[in-house]
C-alpha cells in the first residue's frame, strides 16, 4: 500500500533519496545530515484533504525527500547542500549550496564525536588539564556544546565548545554523576581543522570578585562533594514504603492506530516525526469537523545570564541547532508511559546517507486526569461524575544534562493541552569554596548553577471547519458606572480585536487576553457566534537579555507571546531556518509579521511562546523535580453542547478502601458510602 503524504519517509524512500544525491556528486565525497520528508505545499495536501474526507479518490502529492548533506572538496572544507527529491520520479527539483558566512549548518552527534576525539589528541587540552590536581581515580569528562553566537568582534568558522567536569571512577559505576566536580575550562573545536584551538579559562569567583577575574587554585575540585542519583549509588537507597500503582486496562486501548493515522473518542488526526521537530501532529479533525492543519513545537532557546566571559555564548536552540527529533530517547514500557502503550519509530540517518530506525521514539497512550466533569442534584443526593481521560501523544529528548518532555493531550471535550516538562541536571560551573554568586545559586559544594531561562514556542496551523480562518483577540474590562448601563458597577465588557495584518500580541492576565481562532463563515446555531478556538496565553517572563545583546538578537522570537502570520510553506521554525552560531534571527517569526500580510479570514498560523526563567534552588540538585508548563486549546461556539455529556458515568471497581490501619492494607470494600456516586 502506497505511503500516505504524511506519512515519514521509509528506510526504501530515505535510502533511495541519498542514492539519487550521491549519483549527482560522483566526483566529491559527501557527508550526509538529515534525510527526511518534505511536506507537500499545503495547497496539495489540503486537496488531497478534502478528497479523503469525503471518501472520493485523488491523486496524491508527491513524495518528495529533504537531503541536507556536506559536500567536501579537495580543500577538505565542507560546504552544506539541501536538495529536494522528487521520489516518485526520482530526480532532484530544487538545490540550494548555503553561504556558510551566512549560516551554519544544524550539528550532528557525530560531530560531538569529533570534540571529545580531538581533546583526547590535543597537546594543548592536555596541558591545561595537567595544570590541576585532579584526586585519585578522577578522570575528565567533556560535555559538546553548540558554540552559541559569537561576539561582534570574532570571525565565525563552525566551532563546538566543551563543558569539562571530572568522573569520580572509585565506585566502578559509569552513571556515577560527573556533574557535582566542574571543572574551570572549556575547550573550543575548529570543526574544519578538526582540532583545539584554543582553550578559555572561566572564573571560578563569587559576589565581591571582578568579573573577569581568574580565582583558581590547583586543586579545583577538592571542595567538591559526591551527589549521585542513579539508585545504586544512592547512600541510604531508595525509599522502602511505596507500594506499586498500576494502570489497568483489562479490555485494552480504546484507541485505534494504523500507520501514521490515530483515531479515538470522535478525534482523528495523523502523527509525524522529522529530526527538527520531533513528534508532530496534522489534520486534527474532530467528529468529522477539521480542528487544526499542523501542530508544532518550534523551536526552544536556553540562554544563560552569567555575564562573565565565555557564559555569554552560552545559549542553545535546542532545535535548530542540532534537532529535537536526533535527540529523541527510546522510550521503554512501564518506564515513561503507562497502561496500554503504541509506540511509533522514526527514520535517522547515518554519515554516509543509510537509512537507520530509531526505536520507539513516540509513545501513545490513554490517562486519566481527574474528574472531567461532575454534578450533583442535591435535593436527590444524585451525583453524575465523569473523568478526564486524555489520549497522549508524548517524546521525550536528553540533550547532554537537561530532558524535556513534550506531550499533545487530547481529551473528550474537544480540547487539546500541548504541554513541556523540564527535568535532568542544572547547568554547573565551578565556584571557590564558600562563595556565592549573583549569577546563580550554589546547589552542591563547588557547583554553581547559573541563572538562565527556558523559552519554547508551539506553532500552530489552525482548521477550525476550514483553512481560512480570522484571529481575535478578547478581553474583559471593567466598566465604569453608569446611570443607564451600569446603575450599580457589577457590569464588564468583554471586546474583541479582529487582528487583520500580520503582527504580534503579548499575555495580558489583567485583562484576561484569550486568543480566538475563529471561522467567520460558519456561525454556532445557539450562540450565533463564529465557530472557534481559544487558548490563553501563559504569562510567562519573556527574553531578558538586553536587546541589543547577540542572544536577544538571534531570538527575535521569544520577544513576544503571540505572533499571528500568514502561511507560507517551509515556515515552520520561530527562530529561523538556520540558528546554529547565528548573531540575528533570519527568517523567524519577526521577519514574518515585517511581511504585513492580511490575516483577517486566510491562512493564518498562530505561534505562542512561553516558558520558565530558572533560577535554580538546592531542590533542583543533583535531578531537578519537572516544572510543567501548558497551552490549553478549548473549543469556543464550535460544538452546540458539551461535546462530553455523553462519556459514561461509570464506577471504577478496581477502587478499595484502605482499612487504615495498616500501611497501604486494604478491606476489598469498593464503595464507604451508602448508595451509588456516580450511576
Amino acid at each position: 500500500m502506497a505511503p500516505h503524504p504524511l506519512d515519514i519517509l521509509t528506510l526504501d524512500e530515505t535510502n533511495r533519496a541519498r542514492d539519487i544525491v550521491a549519483s549527482l556528486h560522483q566526483d566529491s565525497v559527501l557527508s550526509f545530515r538529515e534525510i527526511y520528508l518534505e511536506e507537500p505545499p499545503k495547497s496539495q495536501l489540503v486537496e488531497f484533504l478534502v478528497a479523503e474526507h469525503a471518501g472520493k479518490s485523488s491523486t496524491p502529492p508527491a513524495r518528495t525527500a529533504l537531503v541536507q548533506y556536506d559536500v567536501i572538496g579537495s580543500d577538505r572544507i565542507p560546504r552544506y547542500n539541501e536538495a529536494i527529491i522528487d521520489l516518485d520520479q526520482g530526480k532532484r527539483i530544487k538545490h540550494v549550496v548555503v553561504d556558510s558566512k551566512t549560516h551554519h549548518a544544524g550539528l550532528t552527534l557525530n560531530e560531538f564525536d569529533v570534540l571529545v576525539e580531538a581533546c583526547k589528541t590535543s597537546q594543548l587540552f592536555k596541558d591545561v588539564v595537567a595544570e590541576f590536581q585532579l584526586p585519585e581515580g578522577f578522570e575528565v569528562i567533556v560535555e559538546p556544546w553548540p558554540y552559541g553566537g559569537p561576539k561582534p568582534e570574532e570571525e565565525n568558522p563552525r566551532y563546538f565548545q566543551g563543558l569539562c567536569f571530572g568522573r569520580d571512577t572509585r565506585s566502578g559505576n559509569p552513571d556515577s554523576n560527573f556533574y557535582a566536580y566542574p571543572l574551570p575550562f572549556i575547550p573550543i573545536l575548529d570543526v574544519t581543522k578538526g582540532e583545539i584551538v584554543r582553550v578559555d579559562r572561566l572564573a571560578t569567583g563569587g559576589k565581591g570578585d571582578a568579573i573577569d577575574a581568574t580565582t583558581v587554585s590547583k586543586d579545583v575540585i577538592g571542595h567538591c562533594k559526591t551527589s549521585e542519583y542513579v539508585p545504586e549509588l544512592l547512600k541510604n537507597g531508595t525509599r522502602k514504603t511505596l507500594k506499586p500503582l498500576n494502570v489497568l486496562q483489562p479490555e485494552g486501548a480504546s484507541f485505534s492506530v494504523d500507520g501514521g493515522l490515530i483515531e479515538w473518542q470522535n478525534w482523528r488526526f495523523r502523527v509525524g516525526f522529522n529530526p527538527r521537530e520531533g513528534a508532530t501532529v496534522h489534520d486534527v479533525h474532530y467528529d468529522g469537523r477539521s480542528v487544526l492543519y499542523r501542530l508544532s513545537i518550534s523551536e526552544m532557546t536556553v540562554p544563560y545570564a552569567d555575564p562573565r566571559g565565555p557564559f555569554p555564548r552560552k545559549q542553545a536552540f535546542d532545535f535548530g541547532d542540532g534537532g529535537a527529533g536526533n535527540c529523541a530517547n527510546s522510550l521503554h514500557l512501564g518506564c515513561d508511559c503507562l497502561g496500554v502503550i503504541n509506540y511509533f519509530d522514526a527514520v535517522r540517518t547515518g554519515p554516509d546517507g543509510t537509512a537507520l530506525t530509531a526505536k520507539n521514539v513516540v509513545c501513545l497512550h490513554e490517562q486519566d486526569n481527574g474528574i472531567a466533569w461532575k454534578h450533583t442534584n442535591w435535593r436527590t443526593g444524585k451525583a453524575v461524575v465523569t473523568r478526564n481521560r486524555e489520549l497522549v501523544v508524548q517524546f521525550i529528548i536528553t540533550l547532554a544534562n537537561y530532558e524535556y518532555i513534550f506531550a499533545y493531550k487530547f481529551d473528550q471535550s474537544g480540547g487539546i493541552t500541548i504541554e513541556t516538562r523540564a527535568t535532568g541536571i542544572v547547568s554547573v560551573v565551578n565556584i571557590d569554596a564558600g562563595k556565592t554568586s549573583a549569577y546563580g545559586n550554589v546547589v552542591s559544594p563547588g557547583a554553581l548553577a547559573q541563572n538562565h531561562q527556558h523559552i519554547f514556542c508551539v506553532r500552530i496551523d489552525p482548521a477550525i471547519d476550514g483553512y481560512k480562518n480570522t484571529v481575535l483577540a478578547e478581553e474583559s474590562h471593567r466598566a465604569p458606572v453608569s446611570k443607564d448601563a451600569n446603575p450599580y458597577g457589577n457590569y464588564y465588557e468583554v471586546r474583541q480585536n479582529v487582528i487583520e495584518t500580520s503582527q504580534y500580541l503579548d499575555a495580558a492576565p489583567q485583562h484576561n487576553r484569550v486568543i480566538k481562532m475563529v471561522n467567520k463563515n460558519k456561525l454556532n446555531p445557539i450562540s450565533g457566534k463564529p465557530v472557534g478556538y481559544k487558548f490563553t496565553p501563559p504569562a510567562t517572563q519573556l527574553l531578558l537579555a538586553d536587546p541589543t545583546s547577540i542572544q536577544s538578537r538571534r531570538a527575535l522570537f521569544a520577544h513576544h507571546h503571540v505572533w499571528v502570520t500568514k502561511h507560507l510553506d517551509g515556515e515552520h521554525y520561530a527562530g529561523g531556518r538556520y540558528t546554529l552560531q547565528s548573531r540575528d534571527e533570519v527568517g523567524g517569526v519577526a521577519d514574518a509579521v515585517k511581511r504585513n500580510d492580511k490575516v483577517d479570514d486566510e491562512d493564518v498560523v498562530v505561534w505562542n511562546v512561553f516558558g520558565l526563567t530558572h533560577n535554580p534552588r538546592v531542590e533542583d540538585w543533583p535531578v531537578m523535580p519537572v516544572e510543567i508548563h501548558q497551552i490549553n486549546l478549548r473549543p469556543a461556539d464550535f460544538f452546540s453542547e458539551n461535546p462530553s455529556i455523553d462519556v459514561p458515568s461509570s464506577k471504577n471497581q478496581a477502587s478499595v478502601l484502605t482499612t487504615g490501619r495498616t500501611n497501604g492494607a486494604t478491606n476489598g470494600a469498593t464503595n464507604g458510602t451508602n448508595g451509588e456516586c456516580c450511576h
